[in-house]
């Protein structure tokens, strides 16, 4: 087998997945441009500083490491940034994503794990999001991701290239000795808001809607550790490597959470009280986005660690606490 090329490698997903990778023996390797990820971030692991949208670096570097299958998390992922700037996040997200692809091709490399995303489907349809919910989104981040999921299944039936897309709902928690976590220039993750909030470094926490139709008011959304996710990645290579078809799986807690609920957990863990206050709703949040995720369990024998809020909540607070700054590059 060849080594693994794990594109987007600094970034809070891509970290975990590099880490996990080389835990298990992979000959695996990270490729970032670091406009968003962390030099620190891939510990010990080899970095290529690299754009993905440098095609011949990209060639060479697939060529010249030996790779036979690519992940692939380098991509721009802020909704609400995706609706103010689409341009970044088609050029990105879909150009970029085409030309990595054709590097594949030319350096003759078959299998992509692929980093999708929840949003694919747009508004739900039903109380838990099973695969087969209607892909609809309804910003331009989703739209790039469903566009790439076209793209690949065209791929495979032009090029023999073939892939699993993970569908991500809420990725949270981090290493559970504090190594890595998730440190983004700009936070939108509830989860690190909260505990940035408990210990004074935000101001109270916005919580956008107490009136949705849930128990308390507030949005449920569905929280999965970033461990859990990592593994998953792994599984979906081993299907890819013993030739099973090519496919999408969701990838979530399967339990939702409402934002109150995350903020009891993380007063719980931390000791600490979270200032909050209430705010308007935020135009296109839904009340609820809950992933079924049994068919990931059934097909790729996927199960979850780290299942319940409070160690979800607990390891990203390790991580705060040893990086109260983040990384340090």
């Amino acid at each position: 087998m060849g080594s693994i090329m794990v594109a987007g490698g600094a970034g809070y997903i891509g970290s975990h997945t590099l880490w996990m990778l080389r835990q298990k023996g992979f000959d695996a390797f990270a490729y970032d441009n670091l406009s968003e990820g962390h030099r620190a971030a891939v510990l010990d692991a080899d970095l290529v500083v690299g754009d993905l949208a440098d095609s011949a670096l990209v060639e060479r570097t697939l060529r010249e490491r030996k790779v036979d299958a690519v992940f692939h998390f380098a991509a721009y992922c802020y909704v609400g940034e995706s609706v103010t700037d689409p341009s970044k996040y088609y050029k990105n997200n879909v150009v970029t994503t085409l030309a990595l692809l054709d590097a594949m091709r030319r350096a003759e490399v078959k299998q992509f794990v692929f980093s999708s995303t929840c949003a694919t489907y747009g508004n739900p349809v039903q109380e838990r999001m099973d695969e087969a919910h209607p892909q609809w989104p309804i910003n331009p981040y989703g739209w790039t991701k469903f566009m790439v999921e076209r793209a690949l299944a065209d791929y495979e039936r032009a090029y023999g290239l073939r892939s699993v897309c993970l569908r991500y709902f809420n990725a949270a928690g981090a290493h559970p000795e504090g190594s890595i976590g998730e440190d983004h220039n700009t936070e939108t993750h509830l989860i690190p808001l909260v505990l940035q909030a408990a210990v004074g470094r935000r101001a109270a926490l916005k919580v956008f809607g107490n009136d949705y139709d849930t128990p308390d008011g507030t949005c449920i959304r569905d929280y999965i550790h970033i461990l859990d996710l990592a593994a998953a990645h792994l599984l979906g290579l081993e299907s890819l490597r013993r030739g099973d078809a090519s496919t999408a799986f969701n990838l979530g807690n399967g339990a939702g959470y409402s934002v109150l609920d995350v903020i009891r957990a993380a007063e719980a863990v931390t000791g600490l009280k979270v200032p909050y206050e209430f705010a308007p709703r935020r135009a296109g949040d839904p009340a609820r986005l809950v992933g079924d995720c049994r068919r990931a369990e059934q097909v790729l024998g996927w199960r979850q660690q780290w299942a319940d809020l409070p160690s979800i909540i607990g390891s990203a607070w390790r991580w705060h606490q040893l990086h109260p700054d983040g990384f340090a590059d």
